[in-house]
């Protein structure tokens, strides 16, 4: 095992077992400094990045790397003027072009959330009509909490402290998330 920081946290190093990284949290920046460190593709998000590493600290066979997505060019992407007959491209991202024209169609509240950023990912061939009733359709669904990925551990975090402490500023929850993410996951209490 490597040297432990002041608090416990241990150095993060290939000296790790896979059971120890997992232990604790570490950021995107601190595992892919280790995966090059390594050898080993930083690419991918956390939770691939930490897969991939503890399989490598285990000796274990790598993860399959995920299929690799093609970006979609500026050529694959609408440009302005767009309007309602509009048909979305395979590939297009949510671009400031949509953002002006959906803000212009929907009004300054307009926002790509989770219903729309899946809704034009996935609606190649709709068109621009299509999407902004998608939007209209979606605002009830939208309003209700969502669940928070495992990929925004702090967001939750934060969510759930703010719940829990209702007057409680900032630095409050920032003091907090750092006492939080210093120790092992399977020590850690709530707020």
């Amino acid at each position: 095992m490597s040297a432990a920081t002041p608090a416990g946290r241990p150095a993060l190093t290939p000296d790790l077992t896979g059971a120890e990284l997992r232990r604790w949290y570490w950021t995107l920046a601190e595992l892919t400094v280790l995966a090059r460190t390594m050898g080993l593709s930083p690419g991918g998000g956390k939770a691939a990045v930490t897969e991939r590493l503890a399989a490598a600290l285990d000796g274990r066979p790598l993860p399959p790397a995920p299929p690799r997505r093609r970006a979609a060019g500026a050529a694959g992407q609408l440009t302005a003027p767009v309007d309602a007959t509009t048909v979305i491209p395979e590939g297009q991202r949510c671009s400031q072009v949509l953002r002006a024209w959906f803000r212009a169609e929907l009004g300054p509240s307009f926002h790509f959330d989770a219903h729309m950023r899946a809704y034009v990912a996935e609606s190649a061939g709709r068109t621009l009509a299509d999407a902004a009733r998608h939007w209209r359709e979606t605002r009830h669904a939208a309003a209700r909490p969502q669940e928070i990925g495992a990929q925004f551990e702090l967001n939750r975090f934060l969510r759930d402290w703010h719940a829990a402490h209702p007057a409680g500023g900032r630095t409050e929850a920032l003091a907090a998330w750092q006492a939080h993410r210093s120790r092992p996951r399977d020590r850690r209490e709530a707020g």
